[in-house]
């Protein structure tokens, strides 16, 4: 009953945050969406809008794996950490979202406007959280390497970190 326990509290705690995670998680990267229509193409624009159903998807597929009976505890715990590196990176793209949303006072400001620079900063610093947190969710731990579930999953949650990687990365050379 303990063991069963211990995956369904971190499973509602996953649940709560998958909610949180899909709408202020990725918010950095909406609110990138609405503020630099100036700057990016109709193209770039799509892409941003795709992370948001991408990620939330992620999330759901993972808290949902988490909560399996039929998987073992270690693709359990594997599930769970990569859940809690995609929180991590939530938390830390949140502090730039303000930052990067002051693009939207860009549109009628020159190049050379400091507030561009902010907004570089935030992005810039956005890409070096994701990579960073690219790296822990690549650093499987042994029991996880060896698990096809759990690598799959961990594989899954790269693609989508690689894909923001990619529009943010789009965005920083408008700048």
């Amino acid at each position: 009953m303990n063991r069963q326990a211990d995956r369904i509290m971190p499973a509602a705690t996953a649940r709560a945050l998958t909610a949180r995670l899909a709408w202020s998680g990725l918010a950095v990267l909406l609110a990138t969406n609405a503020c630099v229509a100036g700057v990016l193409s109709q193209a770039d624009l799509k892409r941003v809008e795709d992370l948001r159903p991408m990620f939330a998807g992620l999330m759901g597929d993972l808290v949902q794996t988490s909560k399996r009976p039929d998987i073992s505890a270690v693709d359990a715990d594997c599930v769970k950490s990569t859940i809690q590196n995609l929180v991590e990176i939530s938390q830390e793209l949140s502090s730039f979202e303000y930052l990067i949303t002051i693009e939207k006072d860009l549109t009628n400001v020159s190049e050379n406007d400091p507030t561009r620079d902010v907004v570089k900063f935030a992005v810039e610093q956005s890409t070096n959280i994701l990579t960073s947190q690219r790296k822990k969710i690549a650093q499987l731990p042994d029991q996880c390497a060896r698990s096809p579930l759990a690598l799959a999953k961990a594989q899954q949650a790269l693609q989508v970190v690689d894909a923001t990687t990619g529009i943010l990365s789009s965005i920083r050379s408008r700048l």
